[in-house]
C-alpha cells in the first residue's frame, strides 16, 4: 500500500477536516489514493477506483460483523443490519423490489405537485420571515413533510424527524463517542414505536391512505413471493426516513452555502433559471451530502494501478471522486452549466439511491423557487457544519432576503 501520508487514518479525523476536508482529498488523491488506515482498511479517492467498488458485483455492503463490534447487541445494530443499505443479493434484490413501489413513476408524479405546493408555502413564510435559518426554516420543511406523507407520520411527530434521523446517520461516523451512540439508539427505539403503531393501524385500515403515501404498498407488496417482516417495515421506513429526509436537507442547504459563496454562479441562475437541472446536479458534485462509503471486497478486485485482495475493507470518499481531475475539468471550480456532469453523489450500481429521482425533484423545485423568488439572497451570520465526516450539510445557515 502506498504510505506516503502515514498522518491520515480515517479513524482519527478531526473538525478541521469535517470543516473543509478537500484539500486533504485532493493531497490524497494526488499522493496516496489507495490509503491504508491503521486498522488495515483502505480509503480511496481516485474516482475510477470508487466507482468500479459501487459497480462491481463482489463488493459486500453486509456490515453485520463489523456492526457488531461497533455497536454491540442494541437497536443500532438490529436497524443497520436489517435496512436496504446495508444488505446484499438475494436479500437486497428482495427487498429492494419491495421498496421500488413507493418511487413508481405514478407515485413521483403524484409528489411534484405536492412539492410545488409545499415550497410555494414555505416561501411565503420566509418572505414575512425576512431573515430566516435556512436549514430548521426551509431545507429540513420540505423533505420532513414529504416522508412524512410516504409513511402517513402525523403532524406532531414531524418535527422530531430530523433530530431522528441525524442520531441514527451519526453512529455511521468512523469514530463515535458514547453520548452520539446513545442518541442513536433512543431514536431507532423511539421513531420504531411510532413507526410500528402505524403500520399496524395501516395494515388494519388498507383504505384510509392519504395523498402520497406509500405504507399500504410496503406493507402489501410482495416480491419472489416475499412479504416484508413487521420488524423489516419498520426499520425500512427508518431507512427510507434517513436516506430521502438528510439527503435532500444538506442537497438544499449546501446549494444555498455554494451560491453565497459563489456570486457569479448565483447571478448565472437568476439570469437563465433554465440552468436549475444543471445546477442541481453541479450542487451534488461540489458538496456530496453523502461523502464517504463502505464495502469489502468479496473476492480480489483490481483497481487502477494494483489489487485489493478479498476481506479488504474499504471506505469509499464520494467527496473526492467528485472532485477528480481525471473525471472532470477544473474540479474545484463550481460550473452550474457542467456537462457532462457523471458525478455520484447517489452511488452507483446495485445500491444507487432508490429515492435519487425524488431527491432530484425536490432539489429543482425548491432551489429553483427560492432564487427565483428572492435574488437579493444573502447571508445573515455564522453558518454551522453537521460535526460529521460521513455526512455534509449545515445544521445553522442564517439568511436573509431583502
Amino acid at each position: 500500500m502506498d504510505g506516503t501520508m502515514p498522518r491520515f487514518d480515517i479513524n482519527e479525523i478531526d473538525a478541521a477536516f469535517i470543516a473543509d476536508p478537500y484539500p486533504t482529498l485532493a493531497r490524497l488523491r494526488r499522493e496516496s489514493p489507495v490509503h491504508q488506515n491503521a486498522d488495515g482498511s483502505v480509503f480511496l479517492t481516485r474516482f475510477a477506483d470508487v466507482q468500479k467498488v459501487y459497480q462491481s458485483r463482489d463488493m459486500l455492503s453486509d456490515k453485520t460483523e463489523e456492526f457488531g463490534r461497533k455497536f454491540g447487541e442494541c437497536p443500532l445494530r438490529t436497524h443497520h443490519t436489517t435496512s436496504l443499505v446495508f444488505n446484499d443479493p438475494p436479500k437486497h434484490t428482495v427487498v429492494r423490489k419491495l421498496l421500488a413501489g413507493a418511487f413508481t413513476p405514478r407515485k413521483l408524479a403524484e409528489f411534484e405537485p405536492l412539492i410545488d405546493r409545499i415550497v410555494d408555502r414555505l416561501l411565503d413564510r420566509v418572505d414575512e420571515m425576512g431573515r430566516f435559518d435556512m436549514i430548521d426554516d426551509f431545507a429540513k420543511v420540505l423533505p420532513t413533510e414529504i416522508i412524512s406523507f410516504m409513511l402517513g407520520v402525523p403532524e406532531e411527530i414531524r418535527p422530531q424527524l430530523r433530530s431522528y434521523s441525524l442520531a441514527i446517520l451519526g453512529a455511521l461516523d468512523p469514530v463515535v463517542p458514547q453520548d452520539r451512540l446513545d442518541a442513536g439508539n433512543r431514536a431507532v427505539t423511539e421513531f420504531s414505536e411510532v413507526l410500528d403503531d402505524l403500520i399496524t393501524h395501516r395494515r388494519a385500515n388498507p383504505d384510509g391512505a392519504a395523498e402520497g403515501e406509500v405504507l399500504e404498498a410496503l406493507i402489501f407488496g410482495e416480491a419472489d413471493g416475499t412479504r416484508l417482516t413487521q420488524e423489516e417495515l419498520i426499520q425500512n421506513c427508518i431507512f427510507l426516513l434517513n436516506a430521502g429526509h438528510e439527503t435532500t436537507t444538506s442537497l438544499v442547504g449546501n446549494a444555498v452555502g455554494t451560491l453565497l459563496d459563489n456570486p457569479g454562479e448565483h447571478r448565472r441562475l437568476i439570469a437563465d433559471p433554465g440552468l436549475i437541472t444543471t445546477a442541481v446536479e453541479e450542487f451534488l458534485r461540489v458538496e456530496s451530502p453523502l461523502q464517504i462509503g463502505n464495502r469489502r471486497a468479496g473476492d480480489d478486485i483490481e483497481l487502477e494501478d494494483r489489487v485489493l485482495p478479498k476481506g479488504t475493507y474499504i471506505h469509499t470518499s464520494i467527496a473526492a471522486a467528485n472532485r477528480d481531475p481525471a473525471q472532470f475539468a477544473d474540479p474545484d471550480r463550481v460550473d452550474l452549466g457542467r456537462r457532462p456532469n457523471r458525478q455520484i453523489a447517489f452511488i452507483t450500481g446495485i445500491h444507487v439511491c432508490l429515492g435519487a429521482t425524488l431527491a432530484r425533484i425536490e432539489g429543482r423545485i425548491a432551489i429553483g423557487k427560492l432564487v427565483e423568488r428572492f435574488p437579493e439572497l444573502a447571508p445573515d451570520g455564522t453558518a454551522q457544519r453537521l460535526p460529521l465526516a460521513r455526512f455534509r450539510g449545515f445544521t445553522r445557515l442564517p439568511v436573509r432576503v431583502r
